[in-house]
């Protein structure tokens, strides 16, 4: 409590939102949203803040609960499977991870918005972080914005490449001959992938990769770029034999929490299509 700065005020509420931004770091635009609801109280020698205001999900609640891998009063990690989007784009009506968000929620009788803070490919597997209310939502994409938000997957790859690490620091711009596809090119924007080889497979690399920028299709990019082509990513050269679609999954993901400045690391298993097709492959 700010104690005597906000009881001898003027304006005690203006400390009071003073103190909140300065020692407690309350994005500015929260503290104007919590003002305008009436968020903000003095109760005698107490603060009281209404935080958690009530908000419809924004999504109908037409798909099964996801498996949540991680969730507190802030933040859900949920896995999302290979073949769903992360919300509605326009092109289908098909249930989204968002409507798979919003059908928790309901069932767990939270009032809440649905708010990713990433996104992943539809065809790429792996964890997905939401804000639960307005707080963590803007910490928690400040954050990202700050590439203070890790991402690590892991992958198979075409052809046998040599153990070890490398980083790719390509630039990634739109193809203009396909409409769906991006590619390596001088004026693109700023791309950086870090990854290593971890093993050698028949005719192929199980790889470990992590991104240090969040460009469209950045993995399956850079991957065709260096001559080896995600398993399954017939967009980018990739042999769609073994496994329809690309053989990605992000198996960690790892942030600090908004409020406690706790680290989470949140581990997300490779789905079975993934262990079946290393499984086939190994040596």
């Amino acid at each position: 409590m700010p104690g005597k700065a906000v009881k001898g005020a003027p304006d005690p509420l203006a400390a009071a939102s003073q103190w909140l931004q300065s020692s407690l770091a309350f994005p500015p635009k929260l503290l104007q949203q919590l003002h305008e609801a009436g968020g903000i109280r003095l109760a005698g020698d107490r603060l009281r803040l209404r935080m958690f205001l009530p908000r419809e999900p924004g999504f109908a609640a037409i798909s099964d609960p996801p498996l949540v891998l991680y969730e507190d009063d802030f933040c859900l990690v949920v896995h999302k499977p290979a073949g769903c989007k992360v919300h509605p784009d326009g092109e289908e009506r098909k249930p989204t991870l968002a409507h798979a968000v919003a059908a928790h929620y309901a069932a767990s009788g939270e009032q809440a918005a649905v708010r990713h803070i990433h996104r992943l490919d539809e065809y790429t597997s792996g964890p997905v972080l939401y804000a639960k209310n307005e707080f963590a939502q803007l910490k928690l994409d400040s954050a990202m914005a700050r590439k203070e938000i890790h991402r690590v997957y892991i992958a198979i790859a075409q052809g046998e490449m040599k153990l070890g690490r490398m980083t790719i620091d390509a630039p990634i711009g739109r193809d203009r001959h396909h409409p769906k596809r991006r590619r390596v090119s001088p004026t693109g924007k700023p791309a950086v992938t870090h990854l290593e080889c971890l093993e050698v497979l028949r005719g192929a690399s199980l790889v470990r990769l992590q991104l240090e920028t969040g460009r469209t299709h950045q993995i399956r990019v850079h991957m065709s770029h260096i001559g080896h082509p995600l398993l399954g990513d017939e967009l980018y050269g990739g042999d769609p034999k073994r496994i329809r679609y690309q053989a990605l999954h992000g198996e960690a993901l790892e942030f600090v929490h908004p409020l406690t400045g706790e680290f989470i690391s949140v581990n997300d298993p490779w789905p079975p299509v993934i262990c079946e097709l290393h499984d086939q492959l190994k040596r």
